[in-house]
Order: C-alpha cells, then sequence, then structure tokens
C-alpha cells in the first residue's frame, strides 16, 4: 500500500496550478483531502473532478491571511476526518516590481500570503501533529528564495523566509514531525498574473516561456510524503532543464 493511502492533506491555494496538479495526483495515490483557497467555483470544480475518479475530497473557502478562517480550515478537517497528516503551504502570490515603483500595498500583501499565510497554516495544524505525535508540512519557497533578482526584491523576501521557517520547524520537530521545502522555478501556473508592473510582467512572460508543468510539483510533493515515516525529505529545487 502505498505511504500516501489514506493521509488526510490540507492543501492551502488549491484552485488552480501547483495546489490544483497536488490535489489530483494525491487523490489519485488515496490521499483524503481538504482543499482551501478563496475561489468556490473552482473549488467545487475540483471536488467534483476528484469525486468522478474515484478520489476523496471536500473543500473549504480560506483566505490564509485571515488567522481565523486558516484556523477553521483545521478544524474542520478533523471534524471530517479525524485526524491532520500532511499541510501543503501552497498558497502565494508574486506582484513583482522595482522597489522604487513603491507599490508598498502589493508589499503588504505578499507579505500577509507568503509569510503569514505559511505561518498561520503551520499554527492551525501544529496542535494536532504535536497531539498526534505525527505530521508532515510541507511549504512551497522558490528559486526566489535562494537568489535575489531584479524587480524582485519583497518576494524573494518572502521566499527566503520560508526557507527559514520550514528549517526552523524541522529542527524543532524533535523527531515527530517532517518538514519539507520545495524550491519550484518557472512553473506554468497563474503567478505570473499578479505582477502588475508592465516592464516586470512582460520581461517575465518571456522568461516563463520555457516553464514546465505543474505536475512537476506535484510528484514532488507525493515524492517526499510516500517516503516512510522515519525519512524525512528536507529541500528540493525543482526546475526546467533549459532554466
Amino acid at each position: 500500500m502505498s505511504e500516501i493511502q489514506n493521509k488526510v492533506v490540507i492543501i492551502t491555494g488549491a484552485s488552480s496550478g501547483l495546489g490544483e496538479a497536488t490535489a489530483k495526483r494525491l487523490a489519485a495515490s488515496g490521499a483524503k483531502l481538504m482543499l482551501a483557497a478563496r475561489r468556490e467555483d473552482r473549488l467545487k470544480e475540483l471536488v467534483a473532478a476528484i469525486a468522478s475518479s474515484g478520489g476523496t475530497a471536500t473543500y473549504l473557502v480560506t483566505d490564509v491571511t485571515d488567522r481565523a478562517q486558516v484556523e477553521a480550515l483545521a478544524k474542520e478537517t478533523l471534524n471530517t476526518y479525524g485526524r491532520i497528516d500532511v499541510l501543503v503551504n501552497n498558497a502565494g502570490l508574486m506582484p513583482l516590481s522595482p522597489l522604487d515603483q513603491l507599490k508598498v500595498e502589493e508589499w503588504d500583501r505578499t507579505i500577509d500570503v507568503n509569510i503569514k499565510g505559511v505561518l498561520y497554516g503551520i499554527a492551525a495544524v501544529l496542535p494536532t501533529m504535536r497531539q498526534q505525535k505525527s505530521g508532515h508540512v510541507i511549504n512551497l519557497s522558490s528559486v526566489a528564495g535562494h537568489q535575489v533578482f531584479p524587480g524582485s526584491a519583497v518576494y524573494c523576501a518572502t521566499k527566503f523566509a520560508v526557507r527559514a521557517i520550514s528549517e526552523g520547524l524541522r529542527l524543532e520537530s524533535n523527531g515527530e514531525i517532517r518538514s519539507t521545502n520545495i524550491s519550484p522555478g518557472a512553473i506554468a501556473t497563474e503567478l505570473l498574473t499578479t505582477i502588475s508592473d508592465r516592464d516586470t510582467a512582460a520581461r517575465m512572460n518571456a522568461f516563463y516561456k520555457i516553464a514546465i508543468d505543474a505536475d512537476s510539483i506535484a510528484r514532488a510533493i507525493a515524492f517526499a510524503i510516500e517516503q516512510p515515516s522515519d525519512v524525512d525529505v528536507n529541500e528540493m529545487i525543482i526546475r526546467p532543464t533549459l532554466q
């Protein structure tokens, strides 16, 4: 039996891109899913698609910047499935722009989603995982969490922070909770649509012509989950071969 079979997995940002691809792949391997995002119509479609393929999934509309909503997500997961085995902290934004554009509201939003959203997810599941003496948190960082690029200082800062949080959780795990940090390169998702600066958007759209499909990251997430409980895959960087 697969190590993924019957594991209860929460996925944030599940309505598209990496979250959607991960949901489909894990459901096909027998995971029980709680899907979270803001777009209810997309969540409904995804749950229906998974159910029609014989998978198990439900959803809760969740804004990860609202701690109460994230706490409610964890509570609903426990009420539905009785435990929480894995949290995939996937929700994220990438509104790139040069610092001198002073898009301070975008900076705030990026920090709220990419850092605080990750922390709120961990805060919501950690008590349960401690009680179970088992659990797995998978955080989506980025190649931008390893290298800083022009026009991406704030985004890179958030993704460096995600790596630090992942490593901090690993060091504090007491051998009970696995921590995986996954850093994608250019992946075909809706992230580019969050870039409001025209010049930066044009540059990134040109660069992303080499992007690989979202399932390439879903496969990596599945690999980390399906390892035996005494194996913790701490970090993966996954890029297009051309990048």
